[in-house]
């Protein structure tokens, strides 16, 4: 796995998933949507610890700047 991943795109993930749990745990989000959002803000997190996403290699998407040694 390369990362893909830039630090923008990490802490806004990061963001995003705080932003859901909040509305969760004040009573904002229930139901089946809370659900389906808390896992996808489980998604964000987890892929922004390992600095990779798949659907990123899908689309061909890189935001990680990596200098090239060539």
């Amino acid at each position: 796995m390369t990362k893909n991943m830039g630090g923008a795109d990490r802490i806004i993930r990061f963001i995003i998933a705080g932003i859901v749990l909040a509305l969760y745990l004040t009573n904002v989000l229930h139901g089946m949507f809370a659900y389906v959002l808390i896992g996808l803000a489980v998604i964000f997190v987890f892929t922004s610890f390992i600095s990779f996403c798949p659907l990123y290699t899908l689309f061909g998407i890189n935001s990680c700047k990596i200098k090239d040694n060539k």
